[in-house]
């Protein structure tokens, strides 16, 4: 089976085609970030107005790279949510008029699946079942992952992710946006043990997490040093990220020996942090166990996550209607397992 997929959930139009049996063909992305640079974060009304004009180019793009004709297109999918609606319905709209038009059938789908399997894309790809850590945008998820569609949702955040909480604070220490990945580039310039963070839920059982404290420790600290230098910017950064860091790993350490599972995937934008994994690296090779990432270009959104899941899906016979749908909430846990399971190759050429 061969699709095309579209991704619009929120600053990133994509487009990417895939092949079920030659593997990822093409993708193609634009990012949003020099548009919402100057608002301090992504301005919902300009994200939708952006992926009207981009969208459809990229889509023409991806058609070309992978040298493939919509005739031979075997279907669409396209990110239904969850995620700003206005972005949704571009990329729910555009991939549901060339469905009605090519005679194709579609599929949304849920943004975090695509996000759990982008691993998949891999040359060596992560069996089932496996713990999942999930950190993307404002999620911050542990999940023991069964098969496609079959989540079980053992812990998440009750307030900040784990990404909210470098971006405010990348915001808290004048950093540009989009804060976390430069956060992390000036917390590589910084000094250990100058400033203590605290390590949130740690300190007592469970898998839930919390970093909303993170972010007022981290005023506070601006505040004691009153006019901040770089090198003082530098270590708070650092002395964050391995906050940060000492939480995601614990808690997955903690999962994986309740749940007795001996592989970790880790994915969403937090997962391209070098630091991270780095830590969960060893971690794991202490329990015996081996960690699972999305290459640095799939951590972010794009549209070859959801092609693969819309794969997975359309194969297994799933279809949508001719509604136009889009969700901005989407409970993770309401998925429900296609009939068929899906294990792919990339013998992408455009990486």
């Amino acid at each position: 089976m061969r699709i095309l997929a579209i991704e619009s959930s929120c600053d990133e139009s994509a487009a990417a085609v895939l092949d079920s049996r030659e593997g990822l063909l093409a993708h193609e992305l634009f990012s949003q970030v020099e548009l919402h640079r100057i608002y301090g974060g992504v301005v919902p009304e300009l994200a939708s107005r952006d992926h009207v004009q981009r969208l459809l180019p990229l889509v023409k793009a991806a058609l070309a790279e992978a040298k493939t004709d919509p005739a031979q297109l075997d279907g669409i999918a396209y990110t239904a949510g969850p995620g700003l609606i206005g972005a949704l319905l571009s990329g729910a709209a555009l991939a549901r008029s060339l469905a009605y038009a090519w005679k194709l059938p579609t599929v949304g789908v849920h943004h975090l699946e695509g996000h759990l399997l982008a691993p998949l894309l891999e040359p060596n790809p992560p069996a089932f079942p496996h713990l999942a850590l999930l950190v993307s945008g404002g999620h911050t998820m542990l999940i023991e992952a069964r098969g496609v569609g079959d989540y079980t949702l053992l812990g998440q955040t009750r307030d900040d992710a784990a990404g909210e909480a470098f971006d405010k604070s990348a915001k808290l220490l004048g950093l540009p946006y989009p804060g976390g990945p430069e956060l992390a580039r000036l917390a590589a310039q910084g000094r250990t043990g100058r400033f203590e963070f605290p390590r949130p839920m740690l300190d007592r059982p469970g898998l839930e997490f919390s970093f909303s404290g993170l972010k007022t420790a981290v005023l506070n600290a601006v505040r004691a040093i009153g006019e901040a230098t770089d090198i003082d910017k530098a270590d708070i950064a650092r002395a964050l990220q391995e906050a940060v860091v000492d939480t995601l790993v614990g808690k997955c350490v903690r999962a994986l020996e309740q749940t007795g599972l001996d592989a970790l995937v880790v994915s969403g934008g937090v997962s391209a942090n070098l630091r991270l994994r780095e830590r969960l690296d060893q971690a794991a090779a202490r329990r015996g166990a081996r960690v699972y990432y999305p290459r640095l270009e799939f951590c972010t959104d794009n549209a070859a996550m959801i092609a693969v899941a819309g794969v997975a899906r359309l194969e297994a016979g799933e279809r949508d209607g001719l509604r136009i749908a889009a969700r901005a909430q989407w409970p993770l846990e309401t998925l429900q397992p296609p009939k068929n399971s899906l294990q792919i190759q990339d013998t992408s050429t455009t990486s």
